[in-house]
């Protein structure tokens, strides 16, 4: 596994974040009308800031074990630009312009990765 890690390096966990932002997004719009929600999303940076120390290594058996958790959710609440007499804070053009942007974002990290995996796959071969 450790030389597919390799392979995918920081890709894969974030394809994981950025569809979990996608989810966020989603539950959004999808509760645009209920009464005293709270828009969320997510610190991409924050929390794959808690991937980039995974090169650490435990030099002693008494040393805490590292290992790719994140540190935080990352879950952040949106501040909406209008406020609504309902406690409502999802703003529908602020979130449909979000969940463009992440799904765009989703799909460079999908192709990141598919050119990772075909440039494994022509050396396997020996193209």
């Amino acid at each position: 596994m450790e030389f597919l890690d390799r392979v995918m390096g920081i890709h894969e966990p974030a394809l994981r974040v950025r569809n979990k932002r996608l989810e966020v997004l989603s539950r959004n719009i999808a509760n645009v009308d209920t009464p005293r929600f709270k828009a969320r999303d997510i610190d991409f940076k924050e929390i794959l800031g808690g991937v980039k120390g995974t090169e650490m290594k435990a030099t002693n058996s008494r040393h805490y074990p590292t290992s790719v958790e994140y540190k935080n959710s990352g879950l952040l609440y949106r501040l909406p630009f209008n406020a609504s007499p309902d406690g409502n804070t999802v703003e529908m053009s602020v979130e449909q312009a979000q969940f463009g942007k992440a799904a765009t974002d989703y799909q460079a990290t999908l192709q990141f990765l598919e050119g990772r995996v075909s440039g494994v796959k022509k050396a396997l071969r020996a193209e």
